[in-house]
Order: structure tokens, then sequence, then C-alpha cells
């Protein structure tokens, strides 16, 4: 199906199950332990065998000799694979640093070799017994050091902007501001570690794995074997988080593949938690500065935001500028990246890539701005507000509702009770609230979906979509529902299978919008399949309770679909709306803290987000989305950050001690708020999606709320108590 005009009334505007809040259907496998995540995977009759990996204990440089004599005497051992006896592999289209095979390191703990052993415990400690000889180079591993080596990226990354003329319109502006702000590296940290079980049949591999896309790792599995894709398949049922890590090929399932291949039986493996931090991808550190121009009324007519990360050589940005091109009006504007080239371990999508640490910096400065002009921080971004792409005025955005959003949020978070900085205090606790605007793009791509009817009346669904926590099972079932005229539990669905239709897969927010248009398309056909063989009018048909209905003629689903069953398979394609009208989701933060007026600790006391991202096909599952992304949100406002060794090059608290996530204790009630709307423009659905949009902003709104509470104001991330506690007042 091809979506090149918008939506008009379609059968998901009855809303008798899209848009209802409807529990998981996963649900209960998942709270009785029946649903089986990737390293559980288990047959009593199979001889399973573990692998562990070994890691490089420098971060640049190339191996010399490996001397693996012990490990394979050591119990229990049953092969040792080691990179250098596996050879130079191609990489993946998805990968910028290879996961297996060579003698060359690019970085701390890429996987050098894997032991394999009858259980785990064997194989960790055979792992301990290899001994490697480096020959270690000199690495580039502090961004601040190499700022000045950073380089402007190809243009088929993103491209420097321009609007007007910024220099001049910044340099008459009556008020200006012009700031730098720091956000670190930063950990997906999920709970599921990278694990994979890889089992060969002559030359046919079946992997069961954790994986976000589905087809983007056959296809670089595939590579990276030098085998046939359509001899590689791939499951993914359940996913225990992802946040990004997962989206691209990692070495948990090359080496169980390579394992596998030497052992001559099944093997499982999962990445340690210090390889999550060290050898998988991460959040890349930004240093960003923003300058605004405006006039006394507060008009934006300058603006411009500049940003500097850095990641492993062939690598790619940290696209924090992305969001400032599009949030606020203002006829003179600039945004430029640079690349500076480090060799940590390899930065790549993590969470809202881009509007995440953009949005770390935008917010404060613009708070900071609207200080400067006497103005409401909340009234500054509405007067800001703009209908259209600022550096392209003649596209105009398909729905934008962000002043709504404000005003909104304002009412009912209470923000007119808001002190000037330092005023308000509670016992021990100063008091302040924080406000940021939300922005994430609406991303396309195309998602594909097979839908079967069987004699039974009983609809099933099978699309390669995976479910990394979101809800998908959910919506998909909720969207064949509403299509087919049945109720949820006459609806069955299949995901994570590289056997069924390409999907778009689960990351960047587009998921849960893209694979139910999948859905949608490939129900479209089947209905037109069930009006042709019963010889109905495919334009007046109806679907409903369990039956097919055209003018006085009704048929059960169960007798239209006879003893064959029938089948609707198709993908939904994207034409040029996104290129006509700019698709986007918006909303907006408020927080309101306490901090300790001794001690410089903060706590987080309320957490509102208003959100506008079209039609919320559950608003279940879309508020389960929103909060856990307004968690992650605090995290990396108050506690998260790798710490680099700038002289080893790698991060040094990799593990959940030592890498602070925020815990039940740290958060407290939030509200979540969802605008009622749709955008037809964006698919049948109307929806856009939320997961991200929940995260952006979420970190400067609790920035700006210790500003207000303490009058000190942080421009480094994670504000943590060495930052607050030297401009904190006198204790009375």
């Amino acid at each position: 199906m091809q979506f090149d005009t918008p939506a008009t009334t379609n059968p998901i505007d009855q809303l008798k199950v899209v848009g209802q809040p409807i529990h998981r259907i996963d649900g209960q496998l998942k709270t009785t332990g029946l649903a089986m995540y990737a390293y559980e995977w288990h047959d009593a009759k199979v001889p399973y065998a573990y692998g562990y990996p070994v890691g490089a204990a420098i971060a640049k440089g190339r191996i010399k000799s490996m001397d693996v004599s012990a490990a394979k005497k050591a119990p229990g051992v049953i092969a040792v694979v080691t990179a250098p006896e596996v050879g130079e592999r191609k990489k993946g289209k998805f990968n910028t640093a290879k996961l297996f095979g060579g003698d060359e390191i690019q970085h701390y703990h890429q996987a050098i070799a894997v032991v394999v052993a009858e259980t785990f415990e064997q194989a960790r400690a055979a792992a301990a017994l290899v001994k490697v000889d480096y020959a270690e180079e000199k690495g580039a591993f502090d961004l601040k050091e190499a700022m000045a080596s950073a380089v402007k990226p190809d243009e088929s990354q993103q491209p420097d902007s321009a609007a007007g003329d910024f220099d001049a319109a910044f340099r008459t502006a009556p008020i200006t501001f012009d700031e730098t702000y720091t956000t670190p590296d930063q950990s997906h940290a999920m709970m599921e570690p990278h694990a994979s079980i890889a089992a060969w049949d002559g030359d046919e591999l079946t992997v069961w794995t954790s994986s976000q896309m589905i087809d983007w790792w056959r296809s670089d599995l595939a590579t990276t074997l030098d085998v046939e894709k359509d001899k590689i398949h791939l499951m993914s049922p359940f996913i225990g988080g992802g946040f990004g890590g997962k989206l691209f090929l990692r070495a948990d399932a090359v080496l169980a593949a390579f394992g596998a291949k030497a052992a001559k039986r099944p093997v499982k493996v999962a990445l340690p938690r210090p390889f999550m931090m060290n050898n998988t991808t991460h959040r890349p550190a930004t240093i960003q500065r923003i300058r605004i121009g405006a006039e006394r009324d507060g008009k934006i007519t300058a603006i411009a935001h500049e940003s500097w990360s850095g990641d492993l050589k062939g690598g790619q940005l940290e696209t924090a500028v992305n969001q400032t091109r599009l949030l606020y009006a203002g006829a003179n504007r600039m945004t430029a990246m640079r690349l500076a080239t480090l060799d940590l371990p390899e930065g790549n999508a993590m969470r809202a890539p881009g509007e995440a640490p953009g949005l770390m910096a935008l917010e404060i400065a613009i708070d900071e701005m609207a200080e400067k002009l006497g103005l409401d921080p909340v009234q500054f971004r509405i007067i800001n507000d703009t209908q259209v792409d600022p550096e392209q005025p003649e596209r105009p955005f398909s729905h934008r509702d962000l002043v709504g959003c404000l005003k909104l949020g304002s009412e009912r978070f209470g923000w007119s009770a808001r002190a000037r900085p330092g005023s308000k205090r509670e016992g021990d606790w100063l008091i302040g609230l924080g406000v940021a605007a939300a922005f994430r793009n609406n991303l396309l791509l195309p998602s594909g979906a097979r839908v079967r009817l069987a004699r039974e009346g009983v609809v099933t669904v099978e699309t390669d979509m995976t479910d990394i926590g979101t809800g998908s099972y959910t919506i998909i079932a909720q969207t064949a529902a509403e299509m087919m005229g049945v109720t949820v539990d006459r609806v069955a669905v299949r995901l994570g299978d590289s056997r069924f239709p390409v999907s778009a897969g689960s990351g960047g927010q587009f998921g849960g919008n893209c694979s139910t248009a999948g859905v949608y398309a490939a129900c479209v056909k089947l209905r037109e399949a069930i009006a042709q063989k019963l010889g109905f009018n495919s334009d007046d048909v109806v679907f409903e309770n369990g039956e097919v209905r055209s003018g006085n003629r009704s048929v059960s689903l169960a007798e239209a679909a006879g003893a064959e069953g029938l089948v609707g398979e198709d993908t939904i394609q994207w034409g040029k709306l996104s290129e006509t009208h700019q698709q986007s989701t918006f909303g907006a933060h408020f927080v309101e803290v306490g901090v300790d007026v001794a001690t410089g600790e903060t706590r987080i006391r309320r957490m509102l987000a208003v959100c506008a991202a079209g039609r919320i096909l559950n608003p279940i599952t879309a508020r389960s989305q929103v909060i856990g992304a307004m968690t992650m949100g605090a995290g990396g406002a108050l506690s998260e950050e790798l710490a680099v060794d700038a002289r080893r090059g790698f991060f040094v608290n990799h593990d959940l001690a030592g890498y602070e996530v925020p815990v039940h204790a740290d958060i407290p009630h939030q509200d979540v708020i969802f605008m009622d709307e749709t955008d037809p423009m964006s698919s049948p659905m109307k929806a856009k999606g939320v997961g991200e949009l929940g995260l952006c902003g979420v970190s400067a709104a609790i920035a700006n709320a210790i500003y207000n509470a303490t009058g000190v104001r942080v421009r480094h991330y994670p504000i943590t108590i060495d930052k607050l506690i030297g401009g904190l007042p006198d204790i009375a």
C-alpha cells in the first residue's frame, strides 16, 4: 500500500478497539515467567554449551599473539575461537566497529575470543586463562581535547544549516545570550543483557537473540559470517529492554554462531555487564554552544546551535542540533555539528538520539534567555512558536500543538505558583519548578505484515516486528481487531521471526505507527479477499461482531474463511507527505524538585508530561512508555554518566553499581496527559510515535527546576551534589 495522500475516514476511526485502554495481551506471559527471552530458550533434549567472551584489554592497537593452551585444557572446555583464527571479516552495514575477527583492536573490550564449555562457570573460568600479548597504540579519549581536530562530516550525514544572516542579526539584537553546555557519555543499561543462542544444522543457522530490528541483524550477521542471508533464521519474540542498544547486530550473536560451529552443538552467549558498557554502543558525550538574540518583547531574531561529539573512525554524529532547526521561530538561524575521532567504544543510537542531549542544552538556554528578557519561561516559548519549518517557511507542520501542551500543562501543574529562584523553602528543602518543551520527529519506515483468517474465525497476524516492552503485541492486535471486526481475544499475534514479513522494527519511536500501518495494509488486502470470495461489493462491506456484511447479506468470518482459510499480506510504503509537510511530535514537561539546603541532594517531587503525538493507539501502553522515558530523563539529569579513563580509554563504571540509574525511590508519582488529536498525514492510523518524546526535554526541566529552587545554574550534566553545594545559600 502506498500512503501518499492524507488519510480520510477509515475503519480505524471507529475506535471500538484502537485507542481503548486494553491491557497487554502478553502481560500474563510476562508476569508468570512464561514469556521466553533470548537466553531462556531451552529444550531438555538439546546439549547446550555456554560461551563466554574475552575482551581486549587495550583500547587501540593489535594482537601480537594469543595463548589459549591453558584455556583449552581447563575443565569442561569444548572449544576456543579467537579473532585472529577467524581472520578479517566484512563489517555489517550498521556497525562502526567490527564485532569479531582479525587482529586489530579498535576499542576496549572488543571481542577477541569466545570460550565454549559445558557450563557457564567453566567457560568464564577458562576465559580468564587466555593470555594476550598486544602492540598498544596511543589513542584519543577526551572529547574536549579532540575538539580542535573535529571535522565537518560528509553530506550523507547531517549538513550544516542556515537561514537569513545569523551573525548580523545576533550582533545587532538588543538582548543576546551565549553559553556552552556539556552532556556525558551514557549507557543503555537495560536489564536484559545482549544474549543469543546459535544452532547450526548443516549450513543453516538458527539464532534466538535479543534484537530490536530482525532484518537488519539478519543481513549484517550474514555479511559477518559470509553466509547467504536465507540460510539464517533469526527469532526475537520478547526483548527485555533495548533503548537503541539492540538496534544493530552485536557481538553476542556473532560469538554464539562461531562458538556453535566450533563446538558442533548449540551455544548460549550472554554479554557480561561490563561488556554492555564497553563492548556494545553508548550515547556519545557532547559539547554544545547555543547563542540566541531577541527583541525586548521576546521575539527571537537569531538562534545558533553548534555541537561537537566523538566516535570511532568512520562513525557518526550525535545529532544534537536537529530539534533547534524546527522547534522555535526566528528568521536568522545557523546549526553546525562536528565529529571528532575518539578511540572509545562505538557511539550510536540511544533513546531519542540527537534530541535527548540536544534538548538537555537548548531548553536550559531558552530558560536562561527568558530570564534575561524578564519573561516567564512558558510565555517565552509560546511567543516563539511556529507553524512552519523555520528554515523552509513554505513547508508547514502536518500538525503542531506545542502551545496547547504548554498551556494545559501550566494549568494542571500549578505553574502560576512558581516563585523567584532560591526564594521558596519548606523546612530544609529549597523548592523549585521547571519546564521544558519536548520535540521528536516522526520517522517513517516501510513495514510489512501477513494476516491470516482461519476457519474458526480467528485472525492471526505475522510480522517480524519486535516488542521491546513497548506493547507492540497489544496495539497490533487492536489494529487487526478493529479492521476485521472482531474482539482482541480473537486475534493472535506472532512477532520477532525472520520468516515473517519485514517490518519497521522497534526504534526511533517509529515502531508503533509504522508497524500498525503495515498491519492495516495487510488487513485491507484480507478484507478485499473476503469480499471477492463472497461476491460482496468491497465499497460498502462492513466487518463487525465477527461477521462481514454487505447490504442485507451477512456471513460469519469463520464461514467466509472456509476450510482453507484466507490470507492478506502487504507492506506500507510512504509517499512524499513527510517531504511536503514537517511531521513531528511535541510536548511539555513540568517538574517540581526539592534540594536539601545543607547537602545539595536533589529529590524530584512531581512530574507531568503533556504529549501531542497524533492518535494514541492505547493510552495504557503509551503512558507506560512516557513514564519510563521520564524516568530515564531523571537519570540523565541527576546521575547517569559513563566515567572515561582518559589514559586507558575505557568506561570505568561499567556495572549497575557504578553506573547509577534511577530506582523506584527516586521517582515520585508521574502524570501523563495526551492531547486529543490525530494527524492524517502521518499514516492510515493517524498516529505518531510517543516513546522517545517522553524523554525529550525532561532532563532540562529538572535542571531548570533545580535553578529555580537554588539560584544555582548548572550547565554540565549530570547535576550532582558537587556542582551545587558551593552555590547554596547560607543555612539559617
